[in-house]
């Protein structure tokens, strides 16, 4: 079997652990969570706390290595990163915790799994609508089984469909965005790894958010890769740059539309 099958066959037997936990820990305590508060302000649930664990219990036992989990201290996370260089989970176990907790049906599990601190493989399930995005480098990206993109996207970002957050954008952007889009019309749906996940499958034609950390595009960043689209950070540099940096990114479905993409974005941000 080569590297690249044996990393689909990973992937796929991530999908059925995904699968599995989401239906054990997450969807029971769906319309029933409390959000709390973390000490930086962002939200959680109990969903989120007992499904981190249960992966952190699971996961290993795939592939070795250990998990970093968006429910950790930053120094936790610091030290895993340095560490796990040979392998290493990467997790976000409700990704858009406050759609979750306010009972909106678009929040997924997120978990790529790392060497050398690249995405190796990876998958984004949304239990509500049953839909598993799944990636391995090599190997294609898929929905259900089916292969990305499930449609041909837009030839030039003015007939687009653009996934923007504005709220994490800086005002000039927001402002020029605002008053003078260069897309068709502009999305945002709460959860960060769909909206990967979207770009990869042709729903979404381009992208942009103003910060995201690791586990929110570790496994969606590769799918879409997987899938023939394309990505950077807003500002340049290297996406995998570890845990403790909150990066803008923007993407686009086709490196066609991600020259133009970026090109528009160039000098507004």
């Amino acid at each position: 079997m080569s590297n690249a099958s044996s990393r689909l066959t990973q992937a796929r037997a991530l999908e059925s652990v995904v699968r599995d936990i989401a239906r054990e820990e997450i969807l029971p305590r769906y319309l029933n969570s409390t959000r709390n508060r973390k000490s930086d302000g962002s939200l959680f649930t109990e969903a989120d706390l007992a499904s981190q664990q249960r992966f952190t219990e699971a996961l290993p036992q795939l592939m070795p290595g250990a998990v970093l989990g968006e429910e950790m201290s930053a120094e936790e996370q610091a030290r895993l990163w340095s560490a796990g260089r040979e392998g290493l989970w990467c997790i976000d176990p409700i990704d858009g915790t406050t759609n979750f907790a306010n009972g909106i049906p678009f929040f997924a599990v997120s978990i790529a799994y790392l060497v050398n601190h690249e995405p190796d493989f990876g998958v984004v399930y949304n239990p509500v609508t049953d839909e598993a995005f799944y990636a391995a480098r090599g190997a294609g990206a898929f929905l259900n089984g089916t292969a990305l993109p499930l449609r041909t996207t837009a030839a030039h970002v003015a007939d687009a469909v653009a996934g923007v957050d504005f709220k994490r954008v800086s005002n000039r952007l927001a402002d020029e965005l605002a008053a003078r889009p260069p897309y068709y019309s502009q999305r945002n749906f709460g959860s960060s790894a769909l909206e990967w996940c979207f770009v990869a499958a042709g729903r979404l034609d381009v992208y942009l958010h103003g910060g995201q950390m690791l586990w929110d595009y570790a496994a969606g960043a590769l799918i879409l890769a997987e899938a023939g689209g394309t990505a950077a950070p807003l500002d340049g540099g290297t996406l995998m740059a570890g845990p403790a940096v909150k990066r803008g990114v923007i993407a686009a479905a086709t490196p066609t539309l991600f020259a133009e993409w970026s090109a528009w974005l160039k000098g507004r941000s």
